[in-house]
């Protein structure tokens, strides 16, 4: 199992591992069409972070890859249709997620939840503008700074300046 995340219990680590689509499904959801080219740059993505991320966080992608498709699938089958409801939810967990990245070490979690809000500026810029790309919504604008979760700051001479 990934060694930073052996702190936390088996609940916490499965809602660590449920952001990624959560996150998948608030973003390509905001505007109410979750689109096709946004499911798909957001599995791509999950499977570039699982072999070329840095490697403290490239073990943690490479579980999330393990059943990501299905998981995602099935989220978006148990969550509400209506957007503002299902907006609320897949707030409320990640919100949820706030303690368990605070008892991580802070270098990791300061990285895992920059890569959290990275992620969900990628699925943002999937769908619209110039080519199906650079273009994020009014609606996504509001949601991908993912404010509902704390962020986790390290100073800047402890970070090791990763993105993406």
């Amino acid at each position: 199992m990934i060694s930073q995340l052996e702190m936390l219990n088996e609940d916490e680590k499965a809602n660590l591992f449920d952001a990624i689509p959560l996150i998948t499904i608030l973003i390509a959801g905001a505007d109410g069409d979750i689109d096709a080219d946004e499911i798909a740059w957001s599995e791509k993505l999950t499977k570039i972070r699982g072999y070329a991320h840095p490697e403290n966080l490239q073990t943690f992608y490479e579980k999330i890859g393990e059943n990501y498709s299905d998981k995602l699938k099935s989220m978006i089958a148990e969550l509400p249709n209506d957007v503002d409801e299902r907006t609320k939810l897949i707030s409320d967990k990640l919100a949820n997620l706030n303690g368990s990245l605070a008892r991580l070490d802070v270098n990791y979690g300061a990285r895992l939840y920059k890569s959290f809000v990275t992620f969900a500026e990628h699925v943002a810029k999937a769908s619209g503008g110039f080519l199906g790309f650079a273009s994020i919504s009014r609606e996504e604008k509001k949601l991908i700074g993912l404010e509902m979760i704390a962020p986790i700051v390290v100073e800047e001479s402890e970070e090791t300046g990763e993105d993406a």
